[in-house]
């Protein structure tokens, strides 16, 4: 897939995050968010399954509250594919991952270097757990490699804090 992923036609050129409420979020989260947002369009790798090339425009959103929303654009922002998610599905690993990342960052403050590399363990794995979800997911729709889609993963859950 090395090559795949050099493709300009398979991969993401660039992402809006649809926020319809701006709630200030903490520095971390925040921090992770713009980290997502650059190492997303740096390097990755997605298709859509029906063909359409791109690079692609990516707006990415929560529907009343209940629907991940993909809407897949061309660079002249034309239409290329619009998908939905029910949020349910990632529901329970994105408040896992929030509850470990929350411990994550308070331990970092006083916890011993052992404890703070086990609790990073566990984020880390919860957060590839929500990646494969999501690969798994759109596997009908839309091909990613697992880096892709652990940085979808932590704009999906940036976007559930504000949903």
């Amino acid at each position: 897939m090395a090559d795949a992923a050099r493709d300009p036609r398979h991969r993401i050129a660039q992402v809006h995050l649809e926020e319809p409420v701006r709630i200030r979020l903490s520095a971390q989260v925040e921090h992770e968010r713009r980290a997502a947002l650059f190492d997303l369009i740096e390097e990755n790798h997605f298709a859509l399954c029906n063909g359409e090339a791109g690079p692609y425009v990516l707006h990415l959103g929560i529907e009343e509250g209940e629907r991940l929303a993909f809407d897949i654009r061309d660079h002249a922002e034309r239409p290329l594919a619009r998908f939905t998610l029910p949020l349910r599905a990632l529901r329970r690993i994105i408040k896992d991952y929030f509850l470990v990342l929350d411990s994550y960052f308070k331990s970092i403050k006083t916890a011993t270097p052992s404890r703070i590399e086990a609790i990073d363990m566990g984020r880390r794995g919860l957060h590839n757990d929500g990646a494969e979800l999501l690969r798994a997911r759109l596997a009908d729709t839309a091909d990613m490699d697992l880096d892709t889609a652990r940085r979808l993963f932590t704009l999906i859950c940036v976007l559930h804090i504000r949903a």
